[in-house]
């Protein structure tokens, strides 16, 4: 819902950010570390961004307000943190992909009556971030294994700590092995999704599924398509896939 309201989440994240910094100088920290800790506190809240561009503002809000304003001598080296801290939660390579795009919660809520799965199969959620797809998925398919798969090592931890009944781990989920899994759920980036159907293509067994959260797969035909709790559109893919032509070679 605050997403909605833009720029309210960047105004919110910043306040708590300057409300940090300033309580801990009150406290006695120092100004550096007290930078540090409103900083870590800003990106964490990048969360409340729609989009890419949006996080970016909300983390290096603060700590380019701060600069500006004068009111912290620092060392220079300190100014470097806050890229560090986006950079360790948001790797480079990741950037191609969806940084941190939440699920919604029940989203996920009709998806068993267009595509049942039997008891002790095994799902995907890849680029499972905070873990939010797969508590939506868990909602769903309570009777399910559910895998999580996250780049960020800072995000799979914490992942890990949400979803405790998931297996959830570090890695690439483009060089990840999708054959052993009878549904791969994303939500992606439109650019991104050429790739994920080719993948689907080489790596998906027969009766599998590809679910996409919002963002539709080019190069596939849908097996059928249903509208999530909040209005977006979640598109089923089964294999064997019926292709289009390719028109992105990501």
């Amino acid at each position: 819902m605050l997403s909605v309201l833009w720029p309210l989440p960047a105004l919110l994240a910043w306040a708590c950010a300057w409300g940090f910094f300033l309580g801990a100088v009150e406290l006695g920290l120092s100004a550096a570390m007290s930078m540090i800790g409103a900083s870590a506190l800003g990106i964490a809240l990048t969360r409340l961004g729609s989009n890419w561009w949006r996080r970016v503002l909300i983390g290096l809000g603060f700590p380019l307000s701060l600069a500006i304003s004068g009111l912290a001598s620092a060392p220079a080296w300190v100014w470097l943190i806050p890229l560090a801290l986006m950079l360790l939660i948001y790797p480079l390579n990741a950037w191609r992909d969806a940084p941190l795009f939440p699920t919604p919660a029940n989203a996920l809520r009709e998806l068993p009556r267009y595509a049942p799965l039997p008891d002790g199969a095994l799902v995907l959620d890849a680029g499972c971030g905070l873990g939010d797809g797969l508590i939506a998925l868990r909602q769903a398919y309570p009777q399910t294994r559910l895998y999580g798969l996250e780049w960020s090592w800072p995000l799979r931890a914490l992942c890990a700590v949400r979803c405790p009944w998931a297996h959830v781990r570090k890695g690439d989920i483009w060089r990840a092995d999708w054959r052993p899994y009878e549904m791969v759920y994303l939500f992606q980036r439109p650019e991104s999704m050429s790739r994920a159907a080719k993948k689907a293509l080489q790596q998906l067994q027969p009766g599998a599924w590809l679910v996409s959260l919002e963002f539709e797969a080019p190069a596939l035909r849908p097996h059928s398509a249903l509208v999530a709790a909040d209005g977006r559109p979640v598109w089923l893919y089964q294999a064997p896939f019926h292709t289009t032509v390719f028109t992105s070679d990501e």
